[in-house]
């Protein structure tokens, strides 16, 4: 039916619906539960959640003042998801890196965040704030986690207990904040598929954010190609029971080259997990193996079942030796001069 101009738009929206019924629009679904204002608070979400947080994913570590003096490592009392300083984290004078308090508090924490803040923090690197994080938080890890295994990390999160403690905010100069920006949305992530271990392994090791720490980077924080999961990485710091004194340590290879893991079956990868030890030497508390313990031994077999598939690296590693330059790594570790 033509209605003429002179009609009030919303007199001839009523003349055609008394002329061919109204009906209600339909109510359209979210497509994630990502994009409900509020996710559901399910026990399932929350005990999965906690699994994540507290294992795999070891958001407490960064997020925590931690105490290096216990083995395993672990939060100071009461400082728990109460943020950390990173201080310059190896950056010129005039950067300072903080791991905001992510703890319920409502002062100084993250109890008036919503749920989108969680989200896109997690899936894009943008803070509640707007700003792009620095990407020490490893969100380029963490969007790869399945849309319902992230809301049930933001369901275990917005559950944890306040912790009152003010932290400074994040300074960076203007030449180091244009060396990143933030990530492009990204669409729906399904469950992975639990019954393929290769694939589970996968995509538990990269939540994991193992990459970030065995496989070593140019000057320009690139990775070195050729040299993945290789290791190598200078993890040196105080990780030990005298805060002063400063551990060296680099991370190891876990390819299956001689020069790696290829002796470990899956019994002797989950018993390392699970002591921190790999026979008589002990693992520095810098390797998460107190949050990695935490993993079923069904997810533990499916990461080690990944980690047989990586491409074999010749590149020794030995933390029980002085650390030397090596020139296939860029870095100095024990054994370096010998790769």
């Amino acid at each position: 039916m033509k209605t003429s101009k002179s009609i009030p738009a919303g007199i001839a929206a009523l003349l055609v619906c008394l002329g061919v019924g109204c009906q209600k629009a339909p109510t359209v679904a979210a497509a994630s539960v990502l994009e409900m204002e509020i996710i559901p608070r399910t026990p399932a979400r929350q005990a999965r959640g906690h699994y994540l947080v507290e294992g795999l994913l070891q958001c407490p570590f960064c997020h925590s003042d931690y105490d290096f003096t216990h083995r395993p490592a672990r939060p100071v009392e009461g400082k728990k998801y109460g943020g950390a300083d990173f201080d310059t984290f190896g950056l010129p004078k005039g950067n300072r890196i903080i791991a905001p308090n992510i703890s319920s508090d409502p002062d100084y924490g993250a109890g008036k965040w919503k749920d989108a803040d969680f989200v896109r923090a997690l899936r894009r690197g943008i803070g509640h704030d707007g700003r792009t994080l620095f990407p020490l938080m490893p969100y380029q890890y963490f969007r790869t986690l399945s849309d319902e295994d992230l809301a049930s990390v933001i369901v275990y999160e917005r559950s944890m207990a306040p912790v009152h403690v003010q932290q400074p905010k994040t300074t960076l100069t203007d030449d180091i904040k244009k060396t990143f920006q933030p990530l492009e949305p990204l669409a729906h992530v399904p469950e992975p598929d639990r019954f393929d271990r290769v694939a589970y392994g996968k995509y538990l090791v990269t939540a994991g954010h193992c990459e970030g720490c065995h496989t070593p980077e140019d000057e320009h924080g690139n990775p070195i190609p050729g040299m993945h999961f290789a290791g190598g990485v200078d993890m040196s710091g105080s990780w030990g029971p005298d805060p002063k004194k400063i551990i060296a340590v680099a991370s190891l290879n876990l390819t299956p080259d001689p020069s790696g893991i290829s002796y470990f079956d899956e019994k002797i990868f989950i018993n390392v997990i699970r002591t921190g030890q790999v026979n008589a030497r002990t693992l520095a508390s810098i390797m998460p193996w107190g949050f990695f313990r935490n993993l079923s031994d069904e997810d533990l077999k499916a990461i080690f079942a990944y980690l047989r598939t990586l491409t074999p690296v010749k590149h020794r590693v030995d933390n029980t030796e002085e650390a030397r330059y090596c020139k296939v790594c860029r870095s100095k570790h024990g054994f370096g001069e010998r790769n």
